[in-house]
């Protein structure tokens, strides 16, 4: 086996993020619920858009946040995920570039559909209840794995957001095999519950059959294995997957490997914003990773990413991101 060319892989969603500060009137007039995912056409977008004030427009996508933070923390990190080759998509690759990423996946020209976005409203509590048109994201396909790239990473990270389509579903379980024949490591992110419901033989068949780190949260890991039990939810997933890292918010994370349980709590912080919380845990998690240390080490690192992240908007390390793995 050849040395790794990349840390860490990530593959998911290209979504454009727009950021904007709400009230809480405003997010129920809208008839949101707080803190959810909701997917919306394009006029949908275009009436939510006409009654906010953006406070910030950025690349976004929960594995594009976790490649973009993971590079901050100094590892080598490439990403994959399809855009048009409209103003939106030709930036976002740009922005990807910049911050010295590897990105091979080729803005589609002449594409029928646009490239994502995210709008994301963040109420005065910090919460953040997104609404998603995913444009030409969803039909990431087998033939946007890039075989080379895949092969060519320690490891590589799949997004449950991306995994709603057939097409899709497929394109994870190529690139979890060719990582494997790489002899490379395979890691997740549930991502919602929503997805999860949606697709929950899959994604368990998925995680049992293709995946060696798992990560979620309580509620996601729950109902993967269908429980309100939170020990009986991680002992399954302990037995399905080598590594697994759950994250409890201000409880912080517990990982199971090798039949051990760790618990690593997290310090508090000043919420202002908690989009991509879960995104830059896995991203330092995964830095930590692969510069070898301790699991404990990689949690901490985890949670220091997340609330660095979690005290301004946006999902994206700031120019004073100070944190190194």
């Amino acid at each position: 086996m050849t040395a790794p060319a990349l840390d860490l892989l990530c593959i998911g969603n290209a979504i454009v993020d727009i950021l904007a500060p709400v009230s809480q009137e405003t997010l129920t007039a809208l008839g949101s619920p707080l803190g959810s995912m909701t997917l919306i056409d394009a006029a949908q977008a275009a009436e939510i858009e006409a009654k906010i004030t953006p406070e910030q427009v950025m690349g976004g996508g929960s594995a594009a946040n976790t490649a973009v933070v993971a590079a901050s923390l100094g590892v080598r990190v490439g990403y994959l995920g399809k855009v048009a080759a409209d103003e939106a998509g030709l930036g976002y690759a740009r922005d990807l570039t910049a911050q010295n990423l590897l990105y091979p996946s080729v803005p589609v020209e002449g594409a029928d559909r646009p490239t994502a976005r995210c709008i994301i409203l963040v109420t005065p509590d910090g919460q953040r209840t997104m609404h998603t048109y995913l444009g030409i994201c969803t039909e990431f396909g087998p033939e946007d794995v890039d075989q080379q790239a895949v092969s060519s990473a320690a490891v590589t990270y799949m997004e449950g957001y991306l995994f709603d389509k057939d097409r899709a579903q497929a394109a994870f379980i190529l690139a979890a095999e060719t990582a494997h024949k790489a002899g490379r490591r395979v890691a997740l992110t549930l991502s919602d519950t929503f997805c999860v419901a949606r697709h929950h033989d899959a994604f368990r068949a998925l995680v049992a059959g293709h995946i060696d780190i798992l990560f979620a949260n309580e509620a996601e890991i729950c109902a993967l294995y269908g429980t309100n039990d939170f020990d009986s939810a991680s002992a399954q997933a302990g037995a399905d997957a080598s590594l697994v890292v759950l994250t409890r918010a201000e409880k912080g994370a517990v990982i199971l490997s090798e039949g051990q349980r760790l618990v690593v709590p997290t310090e508090p912080v000043k919420v202002v914003d908690t989009t991509g919380a879960g995104d830059a845990f896995a991203a330092g998690f995964l830095a930590g990773l692969a510069k070898g240390h301790s699991l404990e080490a990689c949690a901490r690192l985890g949670n220091q990413s997340a609330g660095a992240i979690i005290t301004r908007m946006g999902a994206r390390p700031a120019e004073d991101f100070a944190l190194k793995a």
